[in-house]
């Protein structure tokens, strides 16, 4: 079951063709039919159609429903569907605005779920066609077809078919039929009508017709005599000759073409110098053949002539020019003064002139031939005597030197026929008054115009000098030109102006009797941006400026005035800012940037016209200013220094002790103990010496000798030593006063002199657990007594030294020390004792 329903549609549809194209093709046997309104209709307009199914012709639709569509090329199209006369069944369809050149319509028939197309009908639409205009024909002699062309109209979108029509006129055409003179091949615009068909000398009536299925359009009628249009063949140019008499006229010769000898004909002659970009006309040269003469040509100019002409009735057609003929007219002397410039300085020896004079170059008006060369004298020529000659070159410049004082030169130019009378040039100082103003402004991109003021006072002529700017120093090469108006205000120069290149342009007015002041101004004919800009170089950086410089661009690449320099630099996260210096300027500082930050700068150059970027410069601002490092590695050059004066200090402990705390003697290592006799070291033994700690030692007093005669030494006062052997110190100088403590009271007794105590030894118990308290040592020397007597005898070893203690706090302002000695005290070592000085001084140790 399954297979059989698969292949059902299959079948359906081949019994389908089958029965509804026996024989191929549904229309063959009127099976469907599908009509339209109008196979070409025009562009935009409705259309209707209409698809008739005869069943009864096709077998197997008796008992079937039927069902017709449309299709208008790939579209699909609604159309209405009912039951036609004798059983057929009929659909219509209506377009209301049909927008296609070309299209085709179908008819599909559905049947049992099978669509199959039963006809088509194609449909065109476009316009009618358009009018021809411009229709022009020209009779060819050498044949005598009339060749006709036109113009085309607007395309019609149909297929459309041109025929050329002719007609005798002169009352015949209701005779006589038009007939078609030509077709023209594919889409060509012109054809040729035969000469059978062709009427001469008698007005024919000729037009364009054009047709396609919306209708006919016909050009204007061309009412014309077929010779009236002949183009005749061009004469030849036989011979040109000067006139001996009349210099500046020629007489030329020419021949007509066999073709036209038998008409009158009306010819043209032109002509033009080598140089000349016009041609220059001469018109009304009647008669067949023969000579014709014209003048005011220059001498010494080659020209190039040609000849043209048509028939003499004005009507018709030129013929083509003939083939040219050159021919160089005679010369004469040249004509006309020269426009001198000049420009001179004293040099040499004698005071002598030396002068460079430049001229320009006769106009060829006034040439007359090829000149050969110009002359320069210093006095003009006369009969029967020529000058001598300074000068004599083929150039346009001239450099000679002059005696001293000369103000008057003369310049002739000569060729084969002769020279020209003399230009006298008068050497005028430059020392007028200038021009008010003067500016310029592009005239082309190989021109200028030069404006200026005029000054008050009447001016005769003005000389204008321009040259190129360049930036490599040499000689230039001026231009120049003479406006010989001296009312005139502006100036077109040409001479040697390129684009984008910079000139510097002078005006001098010259006065009757002097040259003006030039003034000056610089000028570009054209203008562009810069070939490159600036390179830029980093002069100088910190933590938040940089300074940059750049080389001003050569002038030769600056293709025009620089109007600006502007600096753009970038941070690494594009952070843009931009600055715009003055073309005058080659430097440039950007404030207020990062510490330690990279940055992107470059540069670019503008004109009026446009601007140029540069190469990009990296650059790397600073952690620290140039000032701050500075300090920086001053504070560290300090700190250096400090550090070396302290491992010095380290080094030399000993020597910064003594600077600073100097030590005091240990007297217990002095000689002392050592010239003290055993017996008194064995009595000032203290109980207990022999323990280690610190003894304490609170005043010593030191007596020495008293000078001779002075007063006696006091009694011992109470709370001293037990009597004993004293030592004593006395002074190394004779006669000189001792100086004692101011407690202590000197023995009396005679002494030894020359006899001196260098050391004491001083013990004394120590003490354990007790706050120690520095004793004070007093030593003076004011009011000293005097230690003994100078008759007395020597002292014993012991009755020099005296010991007090005094308060920890210091001495009492009157020199005194307290006698009272504390409990306990440490041990005085190292005390040097001796010397003749004055002490005052208290000391704590």
């Amino acid at each position: 079951m399954a297979r059989h329903g698969a292949g059902t549609p299959i079948l359906l549809r081949l019994s389908l063709l089958l029965l509804l194209c026996p024989g191929g093709e549904w229309g063959t046997l009127g099976c469907a039919s599908v009509a339209v309104g109008s196979p070409v209709v025009p562009l935009g307009s409705p259309i209707t159609a209409s698809c008739t199914i005869r069943s009864e012709l096709c077998r197997g639709l008796e008992r079937g429903k039927v069902r017709i569509s449309w299709m208008l090329d790939n579209e699909p199209m609604a159309g209405s569907q009912r039951l036609g006369p004798g059983g057929t069944e009929v659909s219509n369809l209506t377009l209301s605005q049909f927008n296609r050149t070309q299209a085709k319509l179908w008819c599909w028939l559905e049947w049992n779920g099978t669509k199959q197309r039963v006809g088509m009908a194609e449909i065109r639409a476009g316009y009618p066609p358009a009018k021809p205009f411009n229709l022009s024909c020209v009779l060819n002699l050498g044949d005598y077809g009339l060749t006709c062309q036109w113009e085309r109209g607007a395309d019609s979108h149909l297929p459309t078919s041109v025929a050329l029509k002719c007609h005798p006129s002169c009352g015949l055409r209701s005779r006589v039929p038009a007939v078609t003179g030509c077709t023209p091949q594919g889409d060509r615009s012109h054809c040729t009508v035969p000469r059978r068909l062709l009427q001469l000398y008698r007005q024919m009536e000729i037009w364009v017709s054009a047709t396609n299925a919306l209708g006919t359009a016909e050009s204007e009628h061309l009412y014309i005599d077929p010779m009236d249009v002949a183009k005749l063949d061009p004469p030849a140019l036989q011979s040109i000759q000067s006139i001996p008499f009349q210099t500046d006229c020629i007489a030329l010769a020419w021949e007509v073409a066999r073709s036209n000898a038998h008409m009158e004909l009306q010819c043209e002659l032109r002509y033009r110098a080598a140089e000349d970009p016009a041609w220059a006309l001469v018109t009304d040269i009647k008669g067949q053949a023969g000579t014709a003469q014209h003048c005011g040509f220059l001498f010494g100019t080659q020209y190039h002539f040609q000849m043209r002409c048509r028939r003499s009735s004005a009507r018709g057609y030129w013929s083509e020019w003939s083939p040219g003929r050159n021919y160089t007219t005679h010369e004469k002397a040249p004509s006309g003064k020269l426009d001198a410039w000049w420009s001179t300085r004293a040099a040499g020896a004698g005071g002598r002139l030396e002068v460079q004079l430049r001229w320009k170059a006769p106009r060829r008006r006034e040439a007359n031939g090829r000149v050969l060369g110009y002359r320069v004298t210093l006095s003009p020529r006369r009969r029967g005597r020529d000058p001598p000659t300074i000068c004599n070159t083929t150039r346009t410049q001239c450099n000679f030197s002059a005696p001293a004082g000369t103000r008057r030169v003369y310049l002739s130019a000569y060729n084969a026929a002769g020279e020209s009378a003399a230009t006298e040039v008068i050497l005028l100082e430059r020392k007028g008054q200038p021009l008010a103003r003067l500016w310029a402004m592009p005239g082309g991109e190989r021109s200028l115009w030069v404006h200026w003021e005029t000054p008050p006072a009447p001016v005769a002529a003005y000389i204008l000098e321009w040259h190129l700017v360049s930036s490599e120093p040499g000689p230039c090469s001026a231009f120049w030109q003479m406006e010989r108006d001296g009312a005139a205000t502006t100036a077109l120069i040409q001479d040697g102006i390129e684009p984008f290149q910079r000139y510097n342009i002078s005006v001098y007015p010259l006065y009757k009797d002097t040259i003006g002041v030039p003034v000056h101004t610089a000028a570009y004919s054209k203008q562009k941006a810069p070939s490159y800009a600036p390179k830029l170089h980093l002069q100088s950086i910190s933590k938040s400026d940089a300074e940059l410089c750049w080389d001003p661009v050569p002038v030769e690449m600056q293709n025009g005035f620089i109007t600006s320099y502007t600096i753009f630099w970038a941070n690494s996260i594009a952070e843009v800012s931009s600055a715009a210096v003055n073309p005058s300027l080659s430097s440039f500082v950007i404030r207020e940037l990062k510490p330690s930050t990279l940055y992107k700068v470059h540069i670019m150059a503008s004109t009026a016209a446009g601007g140029t970027n540069g190469t990009s410069l990296t650059l790397v601002t600073m952690v620290l200013d140039e000032i701050e490092i500075q300090f920086l590695f001053l504070t560290l050059g300090l700190i250096f220094v400090l550090l070396i004066l302290l491992l010095i200090c380290f080094q030399k402990n000993g020597r910064v002790k003594k600077q600073f705390w100097p030590s005091v003697p240990d007297p217990a290592n002095s000689s002392l103990g050592k010239w003290v006799p055993p017996f008194f070291q064995e009595y000032l033994q203290v109980p207990g010496m022999k323990e280690p700690g610190l003894a304490t030692i609170s005043t010593v007093t030191v007596l020495e000798r008293a000078a001779r005669g002075k007063e006696p030494a006091t009694p011992e006062p109470a709370g001293s030593f037990p009597a004993g052997p004293q030592p004593y110190v006395q002074q190394e100088g004779p006669g000189r006063p001792g100086c004692g403590w101011a407690a202590a009271e000197p023995h009396r007794g005679p002494s030894r002199s020359g006899e001196t105590v260098q050391y004491a030894r001083v013990v004394g118990e120590g003490y354990k657990g007790q706050q120690h308290i520095p004793p004070r040592l007093c030593l003076r020397s004011s009011s000293c007594q005097p230690l003994l007597p100078e008759p007395s005898p020597s002292p014993e070893p012991y009755q020099n030294l005296w010991f007090h203690w005094a308060a920890p706090h210091g001495c009492p302002g009157d020199g005194g020390c307290p006698e009272e000695p504390p409990a306990t005290f440490p041990l005085l070592q190292g005390l040097r004792i001796g010397g003749a000085e004055e002490l005052h001084d208290c000391r704590t140790f």
